[in-house]
C-alpha cells in the first residue's frame, strides 16, 4: 500500500512540527553538559541568568525578558541547594528588572559563605549591576559593561523628578508631581542604604576601599547620567570597584547557546573561525605571470 500525496502532506507537516521541539532538546542537552563541565572545572555552583529576546511557541512573537520574582525564586532555591563551603558563578547577561527580586537575590549571594564570582560576558545593567556588586569578585570580558542603578519610577528616573522641583517654585508644581518627588527621593535613599550594605559587607574579599564607598553610591544611584549609561572596565575600576578582565572559554560557549531570536535575515554575519588577513591563492590562468598574494587592509 503506497502512500498518496494527501498522506505525505500529513507526514511532511507532522515532522516539520517535531522538529523545533527536537532541537530544543538537544540545546538543552549541550546547556546542562557545558554546565556540568563548567562546574567540575570551577568546583562550584553555576547559575545563569540571561535575557535575551527569545521565541514563544512557533509563533516565534518576541518578548523582552527582565530580572523577574520567577527568577528570583529559581536563584534563591539554586543557592539554598548549594552548600555553604561551595563556591557560587554567577554568569549575568541582563538589562535589568524589579527592585525587589534583585535585592532578593543580591542579599541571598551575600549570606553565602562561600566566595561568590560574577560573570559579565557583554553587560549586566541596573538591577544586574546591583549583582555583581553583591559578589566577592567581578569578572567582565574587555569590552563587557555596567549600569547605572538609580531608582526610575514609571518611565521617569527619580533623580529627574526631582529636579523639577530645584528648577520650579512649588506653587508652579502640581500635586501629582510632589507625590513623585517624595516617592523619588525615598526611593533613591532606599537603594542608596542597599548599595551600601552591599560594599560594606564585601569589604573583605572584594577589597574595596572604605574612602570609595560614598563616591561609588554618588555614582551610582544619584542619575548623575542616564540609566542606560554604559559604564566600561576603565570607569568601573576608577570608581574603585575590583574589576578582573578576561573569561574563561566556556562561557562564550555557554553564551552561543542562548542565541538571539532571529527574524527574517541575519543582522550580523561572519565566518565563525579564528581571522587570517591573508587572501586565498587563487589559481592563475595560463598566459598570466605570477603575483605575490596581497595582504587585506
Amino acid at each position: 500500500m503506497g502512500f498518496g500525496i494527501g498522506d505525505l502532506f500529513w507526514i511532511f507537516l507532522l515532522l516539520s512540527s517535531l522538529q523545533p521541539i527536537w532541537q530544543k532538546r538537544q540545546i538543552e542537552y549541550r546547556r546542562v553538559s557545558s554546565l556540568q563541565q563548567f562546574q567540575q572545572e570551577r568546583k562550584s555552583r553555576v547559575i545563569l541568568l540571561i535575557h535575551r529576546q527569545e521565541s514563544i511557541s512557533l509563533l516565534g512573537i518576541p518578548i523582552s525578558r527582565y530580572i523577574t520574582i520567577e527568577d528570583s525564586e529559581q536563584i534563591l532555591r539554586a543557592i539554598r541547594l548549594t552548600p555553604p563551603e561551595v563556591p557560587i558563578d554567577l554568569i549575568l547577561h541582563t538589562p535589568g528588572g524589579l527592585v525587589l527580586a534583585t535585592e532578593q537575590i543580591a542579599r541571598a549571594l551575600i549570606r553565602h559563605q562561600a566566595k561568590v564570582t560574577v560573570f559579565v560576558p557583554h553587560y549586566a545593567m541596573s538591577g544586574g549591576t546591583m549583582l555583581a556588586l553583591a559578589a566577592d569578585e567581578i569578572v567582565m570580558d574587555a569590552n563587557a559593561v555596567l549600569g547605572p542603578v538609580d531608582p526610575q519610577l514609571g518611565n521617569f528616573p527619580a533623580a529627574s523628578i526631582l529636579k523639577v522641583l530645584e528648577d520650579k517654585p512649588i506653587s508652579e508644581i502640581d500635586d501629582q508631581t510632589l507625590i513623585m518627588a517624595d516617592l523619588s527621593r525615598k526611593a533613591i535613599q532606599q537603594v542608596q542604604r542597599f548599595v551600601r550594605t552591599l560594599l560594606k559587607d564585601n569589604i573583605p574579599k572584594q577589597k574595596v576601599q572604605p574612602e570609595n564607598i560614598e563616591s561609588i553610591i554618588d555614582a551610582l544611584t544619584t542619575g548623575r547620567v542616564t540609566h542606560d549609561y554604559p559604564i566600561t572596565i576603565e570607569e568601573a575600576t576608577e570608581m574603585g570597584l575590583p574589576i578582573t578582565v578576561g573569561l574563561p572559554r566556556s562561557i562564550y560557549d555557554l553564551m552561543d547557546m542562548y542565541p538571539q531570536a532571529q527574524g527574517g535575515r541575519p543582522s550580523v554575519q561572519y565566518i565563525p573561525m579564528p581571522y587570517s588577513d591573508r587572501r586565498p591563492i587563487l589559481p592563475v590562468p595560463k598566459g598570466r605571470p605570477l603575483e605575490e598574494p596581497t595582504q587585506m587592509k
